[in-house]
């Protein structure tokens, strides 16, 4: 069974950082692409970053360049977002999903529950 589970959400001001992570069982990560999604109330969840099966190329959403990082841990099976120079509008619902190939989020078929991250002073 496909599970994610998000961890290292929390509140932290303006400028600061957060990692997230994501471990993944009943899988493995050479053979999906991971992406990392966002979400606020009354708006559309929103790609944030993607990490490819086997080549292990990334993307970024344009907004959080120079500021995010993804990366994976095929040891460990986890898969981390490391978020610096944090703003307020970072503040979001975060998933981590699973997919064949990184794309939009409706062609990613198992995800995380979510973990919420709230930047603000």
């Amino acid at each position: 069974q496909l599970q994610l589970v998000e961890s290292g959400g929390g509140l932290v001001q303006p400028g600061g950082s957060l990692r997230l992570s994501c471990a993944v069982s009943g899988f493995t990560l050479d053979n999906y692409a991971i992406g990392w999604f966002r979400q606020v109330p009354r708006k559309e969840r929103e790609g944030v970053s993607c990490i490819s099966s086997r080549s292990g190329d990334t993307n970024y959403r344009d907004s959080v360049k120079g500021r995010f990082t993804i990366s994976r841990d095929n040891d460990k099976n986890t898969i981390y977002l490391q978020m610096n120079s944090l703003k307020p509008e970072d503040t979001a619902v975060y998933y981590c999903a699973a997919g064949v190939a990184c794309g939009p989020s409706r062609s990613f078929r198992t995800w995380g529950r979510g973990i919420q991250v709230t930047v603000s002073s």
